[in-house]
C-alpha cells in the first residue's frame, strides 16, 4: 500500500514539473533553452508513466535524477547563470518546479528503498 501512494505521489510530482516546463515553453522561451524546457516535459509526462505502470528499481531513479538535474539546472540558473538565463526565483512556475523537483528526488530515493511486501508466487 504505501508503495503504491508513494508511486502515486512521485508521479504527480513527474507530471507537476513536466506540465511547469510545457507552460514556460509556451510562454516563449525558444532556442537550445526551449528545447530544453520541452524535452523536459516529455520525459517528466514519460517518467510518471513508467514510475506507475513499471515495478523496478529504474524509473525511481530515473525519477530522482530527473529531479536532481532539473533542479541543478534550476539553482545554475538562478545563481551564476545557465545557458543564457539568468532567474530570479520569484513567480509562481519557479516556485511550483522547486517544489515538484524535490518532491521527485525525494520520493524517487524512497521508491529504490521501500520494499514491495506482497509475495510472489511462482
Amino acid at each position: 500500500m504505501v508503495n503504491w501512494v508513494l508511486r502515486i505521489v512521485v508521479a504527480a510530482a513527474l507530471l507537476g514539473s513536466a506540465g511547469v516546463h510545457y507552460f514556460l515553453w509556451t510562454q516563449g522561451y525558444s532556442g537550445i533553452t526551449g528545447t530544453l524546457f520541452l524535452l523536459d516535459a516529455i520525459a517528466g509526462l514519460v517518467l510518471a508513466i513508467a514510475v506507475l505502470a513499471w515495478r523496478h528499481w529504474l524509473p525511481a531513479l530515473g525519477a530522482a535524477g530527473f529531479g536532481a538535474l532539473t533542479l541543478g539546472a534550476y539553482v545554475l540558473a538562478a545563481t551564476v547563470g545557465f545557458m543564457g538565463n539568468h532567474d530570479q526565483f520569484n513567480s509562481q512556475p519557479e516556485y511550483w518546479g522547486v517544489i515538484t523537483e524535490a518532491i521527485c528526488i525525494v520520493g524517487g530515493l524512497a521508491l529504490l528503498f521501500v520494499k514491495d511486501r506482497r509475495r510472489v508466487t511462482a
